[in-house]
């Protein structure tokens, strides 16, 4: 069951009570009717006569989420001492599957499968080679092939695609292969050049894995190659400098893919989908150039492809392309300029993540189809929801990466930062209305993590009460809304306000209100209210204060003065912490002037695309350079052109501190810190490490030790500012919680989010502890009698008396690390 349960009523177009419309409505000569809010987004699309329909233009992108299996032996995780979660199983991805297929996707794809052991991602990741491999993956296309949409009744609606893919040198294990030897950036070990022999026998074994695909009942196959993975590494000179008959030309160059498709399509015949990812804009130096895409688009064509999805930049590439300061459909020109040169379905991709951005790229001719991943995962039911005009009600993707990228680049079973269930939906089962006791519980504190919890609980069936100091819901996320880049942040809070509209019956919201252990304890006796029967605690954080003389100095503010109060900074500031606030507050004044401080932060769709373009050097044309780059000399001379303008000049000089002397920031999201990091750099932010923080003298100038730890040598420096603004960590707010347990002998009482642990600003932990806590909860409540649930709430939050609760609500993913986890972390530790 989905946690994202669509809203009632339900469109008079579909009857959700049993049977619904049957697949028939997709035949050729029969068409449903226009969608009445987004006609182009279910407009149906034929793939030819022998192969279903697709009943609309979106299709759920690959995304590696950790589910697709392994290829290790089984004594592997006791050697290496973790737990094997999954097993062999691919239950878990086929639920995956099936609850996106039930909230309406057309056409999914899986996370990428190795044709070879080569071709790995990381150590012992899946592959499809022979029967045995193929067998698990038939629960998954079952899963998908029996479902039935949540909206229309449909059974059997959706597809599911497998696609192949082979890391080349970008593989995380020391078996890898690439077209010449060269050594990828972002890995740790060199390739062997692959021999004439080994080309050919991938092709064999790219072959064999659709074979397999299909035999295990998969509609088609998506053949990756783009992003810079082995087929994008033969497209390149920058990567294939072979002299062979698969190098030199550019028609030798694509002859390794062209054989790919041509022998699958020959292998699977016409009734089988055959999709190619192809790489548009590579966006590194010596990347293809336009000439070459449109030659290997036709050429893909000639040789059978049914689809031409859209690759945007290699993993390796110092662009943004996927997170969230991209603007939303910044890349959907570059598919727009191959139509017309193909005639086969071309699908646009990349950071477009809602219904009317998708409506928008079709409506307006730059593609057939879009892909969207992520947003797969922040709401399973985006399709059926924009379906029946309920976008309001849609869980956004925010492109933060914090929970689904970061986590697959280093092993984890990926999730969603908004939506905790998104790869676990067996293990996090919410089954609405489905608590037969229901309790009455207070929540206090309106953030993520109180948000979460609330609406979860009330969709149980829970009554609850949540509490809030503040005017608005949102708690720090209506800080982090304002930082450029975060604009999607604003969508999170407008989903939980839309989520709260539907429980209204069962969780009340009382803001602008400060709780006290008094007023919750208050009504217990009371016959009208009856008590609370549980306490949860939301109320996160408070600036750690850093201790030093003059800490009290006018001239010092705290991240949230500046953030949520407003005040003035000056042009000269030093910011001392540079973890993630730290940045976030770096990245809101190097783009805001002092008069800009006082506007209101963009909304997602006002962020501009060409701005983002020449920010980043990006060839609008893509027909001046290889790749799509603007030259060094064009990006020079637009960087002038920009230091000449009456912004720029009015642009605040910022200092950057730790008190670590590593690098600066390295504690920031793995896919994400980089352009924190490059866009502070071209903002002409100064990073200063090893800082030991003297004082604030009277003047509000810093005083520091500075320790360079590579010369092994200190010095002294002061930073004459305006302002000195503290992001250096937070302290738990628990004084409520600690009242309640301590003066009031409250032992019914949980603390989640930041007032459990505070850390950095971490609303994955904190959405993710209020969606578990909620659960467990529940599950606890679920057959037992009064006596007994009493008996087990006194000691609930005592981690010693409590184990198993804290291990599923806050302490998972240290549980639950896997063998691809620990084969990475082994990897990189000597490697």
């Amino acid at each position: 069951m989905t946690s994202s349960s669509i809203p009632q009523p339900y469109n008079d177009d579909f009857d959700n009570h049993g049977g619904g419309p049957s697949y028939q409505f997709l035949d050729s000569k029969t068409h449903p009717p226009p969608n009445k809010y987004y006609p182009h987004m279910f407009q149906p699309l034929s793939l030819g006569p022998n192969i279903q329909p697709l009943p609309n233009r979106v299709i759920m992108g690959s995304m590696h989420c950790g589910l697709e299996g392994h290829s290790y032996p089984a004594f592997v995780p006791k050697l290496l001492g973790v737990i094997d979660k999954h097993g062999d199983s691919l239950d878990d991805l086929a639920e995956y599957f099936a609850e996106r297929a039930r909230g309406g996707a057309g056409l999914m794809v899986t996370g990428g499968i190795a044709p070879n052991r080569a071709g790995w991602v990381a150590p012992f990741s899946s592959t499809l080679m022979n029967q045995r491999d193929m067998e698990k993956h038939r629960v998954v296309t079952h899963a998908v092939h029996t479902a039935r949409d949540n909206v229309t009744g449909v059974v059997g609606a959706s597809m599911i695609c497998l696609q192949i893919l082979h890391a080349g040198r970008y593989g995380m294990h020391p078996l890898i292969v690439s077209p010449s030897g060269t050594k990828s950036p972002i890995t740790a070990f060199t390739p062997r050049q692959m021999t004439t022999s080994d080309v050919k026998s991938t092709i064999h074994d790219f072959v064999n894995c659709a074979i397999l695909a299909k035999e295990a009942g998969y509609d088609g196959v998506e053949i990756m190659g783009s992003e810079g993975y082995l087929l994008n590494q033969f497209l390149v000179k920058h990567t294939n400098q072979r002299t062979d008959e698969y190098g030199g030309t550019y028609e030798n160059r694509m002859k390794f893919p062209l054989e790919i498709v041509s022998e699958t399509r020959r292998a699977v015949g016409d009734d089988f989908i055959v999709m190619f990812r192809l790489s548009m804009l590579d966006l590194i130096e010596d990347g293809s150039s336009w000439e070459e895409v449109v030659t290997l688009a036709q050429a893909l064509e000639d040789v059978g492809v049914t689809i031409l999805n859209t690759g945007i930049g290699w993993h390796e590439a110092r662009i943004p392309t996927i997170s969230t300061n991209v603007p939303r459909g910044a890349f959907t020109w570059v598919t727009q300029k191959l139509r017309g040169a193909v005639s086969v379905p071309l699908c646009t991709t990349n950071r477009i993540n809602a219904p009317h951005v998708i409506e928008r790229s079709l409506e307006t001719g730059f593609a057939d189809l879009v892909s969207m991943a992520r947003p797969f995962l922040a709401d399973p039911d985006i399709i059926n929801k924009s379906r029946l005009g309920q976008h309001e009600y849609i869980n956004t993707c925010i492109g933060c990466n914090q929970a689904c990228l970061d986590h697959a680049f280093v092993g984890k079973t990926a999730s969603c930062l908004v939506n905790p269930r998104a790869c676990h939906e067996k293990e996090l089962e919410i089954v609405p209305l489905s608590i037969t006791r229901p309790k009455r519980i207070a929540v206090v504190g309106a953030g993520p993590a109180g948000l979460a919890f609330a609406t979860t609980a009330a969709e149980l069936g829970h009554n609850v009460v949540l509490f809030d100091s503040a005017g608005e819901i949102g708690g720090q996320f209506n800080m982090a809304k304002q930082i450029p880049g975060k604009e999607e942040f604003h969508e999170t809070i407008r989903y939980f306000r839309n989520k709260i509209d539907t429980l209204k019956d069962r969780l009340e919201v009382r803001l602008d209100v400060f709780v006290t252990p008094e007023m919750l304890l208050q009504d217990r006796g009371n016959e009208e209210e009856n008590g609370f029967d549980e306490y949860v605690i939301a109320t996160g954080v408070v600036p750690r204060i850093p201790s030093m003389p003059g800490i009290n100095h006018p001239k010092v503010l705290s991240y949230i003065d500046v953030l949520r109060n407003k005040v003035h900074v000056g042009k000269r500031v030093a910011i001392i912490g540079a973890g993630g606030i730290g940045f976030d507050v770096a990245e809101y004044l190097a783009h805001r002037t002092q008069d800009e401080q006082q506007q209101q932060p963009l909304s997602p769709d006002e962020v501009g695309v060409d701005e983002f373009l020449d920010y980043w050097g990006i060839d609008k044309s893509i027909e001046i350079g290889r790749g799509g780059l603007l030259s060094l000399k064009q990006q020079n001379e637009h960087n002038q052109q920009a230091l000449t303008t009456e912004e720029t000049l009015e642009q605040r000089s910022i200092a950057l501190l730790q008190r670590k002397t590593g690098k600066v920031g390295a504690s920031l999201g793995k896919t994400t810190g980089w352009i924190h990091r490059a866009t502070l750099t071209k903002a002409g932010v100064e990073y200063v490490a090893g800082c030991t923080y003297d004082k604030v003298d009277d003047n509000g100038n810093l005083h520091v030790t500075i320790k360079d730890k590579k010369k092994n040598t200190t010095s002294k420096r002061i930073f004459e500012v305006d302002h000195i603004i503290s992001c250096a960590g937070q302290i738990k707010r628990n004084d409520l919680a600690n009242a309640l347990k301590l003066q009031h002998d409250v032992h019914n009482c949980y603390t989640i989010g930041g007032a459990y642990e505070a850390g950095e600003l971490d609303a994955k932990r904190a959405i993710d502890n209020g969606t578990r806590l909620a659960i467990a909860i529940g599950e606890k409540e679920q057959g037992r009698g009064q006596k007994e649930q009493q008996n087990n709430c006194i000691e609930k939050n005592d981690k010693a008396a409590n184990e198993e609760l804290n291990d599923f609500v806050y302490n998972h993913e240290i549980k639950n690390m896997g063998v691809e986890t620990k084969m990475i972390q082994i990897m990189k530790r000597f490697f």
